[in-house]
């Protein structure tokens, strides 16, 4: 975390997906429910965008061009900087083993496309409010205070 970071007045929700007429949607949802929101189109953008906001969650589509999101999500979580990121993958593919495998990845939730958007906007306050203390590895994984500074 930088040291010129403030606290945020909003949680930003990075929200990674390669379809913009999808990432439209959810980010005029998630501004309508509340929250700041920026946007990345692959795997690349998000670890980049990540790296640069440090956002309060990302929604990670799985299934990207240029990284997918499984790969993005490992190099996230493997990031001293930003493996206290939660991050829910967002998938339009139900079968079996998927959520295992992203959770395996290091996604901290799992939500199936299409989905009702309150539903989104729940699973995404759950994990901002869930009490984040020392993981398994015992790593401190406490969040940041959330930033002011500005986005584009």
């Amino acid at each position: 975390m930088s040291v010129s970071a403030k606290v945020r007045e909003q949680p930003l929700v990075l929200v990674v997906e390669d379809y913009q007429d999808a990432r439209e949607m959810y980010t005029a949802y998630l501004q309508f429910s509340g929250f700041d929101v920026a946007e990345a189109g692959n795997g690349i953008e998000a670890i980049e965008k990540t790296q640069e906001l440090l956002p309060d969650i990302v929604l990670m589509d799985l299934a990207l061009p240029r990284m997918d999101g499984w790969e993005a999500t490992r190099r996230l979580k493997s990031d001293e900087r930003t493996r206290h990121i939660p991050i829910v993958a967002l998938t339009g593919h139900a079968l079996a083993g998927h959520a295992e495998g992203a959770r395996a990845a290091g996604c901290d939730a799992f939500v199936t496309k299409p989905c009702l958007p309150d539903a989104l906007v729940a699973e995404i306050r759950r994990l901002l409010d869930a009490p984040r203390g020392i993981a398994e590895n015992g790593k401190d994984t406490a969040r940041p205070p959330r930033s002011t500074k500005k986005r584009s």
